[in-house]
């Protein structure tokens, strides 16, 4: 049976470093504790919230609920042929450890996805990017319970209706589901994305393009410029890159020339969150104990003893000044609890 435990401190399990309680914290290790704690109907009863590795989540006071905390872990390979290979992995595996293992035995699609934090099961829940790399493009389905009933359930990639950086368990199954397993479909030949200038750059240091040496690029460029939660509190990019119609990108660039700008499939052009922050005035600025990173200003830090409430007014605050100067809204990529 699962241990439930009470007044339970979150502050080893998000990367902000705030201080904050959950009134019950359930750790689940497999599908067979999992199956016990949900027929005991208890977690029905509750206010909820899945939480992975803390990476993407902001508490903003103590949650009165149960936190339900996936640790499974285990990579299986289901199925293998000349040109794929699918794999099905337990939700608490650390994503990158699952990137470093698919590049070591030549499994190609995710590389780009190297060095963001977080495990598993987060990936199809935000449908995690970078690099001109989403992974709903590797993703087979995912596995997991209705929290209410306990009854299995898998949603195949096109029924957890993958957007940008969302997910159907972001909106009509949010907090209904436990993920706790993802099955990945990853091709034996390459097919490398490498568009992005600053990957280019850096993979000039490198006498051929490889799935390695992609990945180790992508982890050189991103130690050089975003902190380590584990040293500086943080969630990585705190706004998502918003998406505008053609009409107001072209509005905004004729103001703004140097203004970078992503055309998608979809007709809608995508902005630099980054860009925009920056031009506001506030990259690398200090508001009390919360600061935006001086080299990256999508990424709002814990100066040290930031409570949530404080990163979310200082938060508020960025969003105020974009709208202010360019009529964006900045959509928060961070769970705020």
């Amino acid at each position: 049976m699962t241990l439930l435990k009470e007044n339970f401190s979150l502050l080893e399990y998000n990367t902000f470093h705030v201080a904050a309680h959950a009134r019950f914290f359930a750790e689940i290790s497999s599908e067979e504790q999992a199956t016990d704690f949900f027929a005991t109907g208890y977690a029905a009863k509750k206010t909820r919230f899945v939480l992975g590795g803390g990476s993407n989540v902001l508490f903003t006071n103590d949650f009165d609920g149960i936190i339900i905390h996936p640790v499974i872990k285990g990579i299986e390979k289901l199925e293998e042929d000349s040109e794929a290979v699918v794999i099905r992995v337990g939700a608490g595996e650390v994503w990158d450890d699952l990137v470093g293992y698919c590049v070591k035995h030549e499994w190609q699609g995710i590389e780009n996805l190297s060095m963001i934090p977080g495990t598993v099961g987060a990936g199809p829940v935000q449908n995690i990017g970078a690099y001109g790399v989403e992974v709903m493009h590797y993703i087979e389905r995912a596995e997991g319970f209705m929290i209410d009933t306990g009854k299995r359930v898998t949603y195949s990639a096109r029924e957890c209706k993958f957007g940008y950086r969302d997910s159907i368990f972001k909106n009509r199954l949010k907090d209904q589901v436990l993920i706790t397993h993802v099955v990945f479909r990853l091709r034996k030949e390459p097919q490398f994305h490498t568009s992005y200038p600053d990957l280019q750059k850096e993979l000039d240091n490198y006498s051929e393009t490889t799935a390695d040496n992609i990945r180790q690029a992508i982890i050189n460029i991103r130690s050089a410029k975003l902190p380590d939660p584990q040293v500086t509190g943080n969630a990585g990019s705190f706004f998502k890159n918003p998406l505008v119609n053609k009409e107001k990108a072209a509005s905004l660039q004729r103001f703004y020339p140097a203004m970078p700008g992503y055309p998608q499939q979809d007709g809608l052009v995508k902005l630099s969150a980054a860009w925009l922050i920056e031009q506001s005035g506030w990259k690398g600025k200090t508001c009390g104990n919360v600061a935006t990173h001086k080299r990256q200003p999508l990424i709002i830090i814990n100066r040290g003893d930031a409570t949530g409430e404080e990163i979310l007014h200082c938060a508020l605050k960025i969003q105020k000044a974009v709208m202010n100067q360019f009529a964006v809204k900045l959509e928060m990529e961070v769970n705020v609890l």
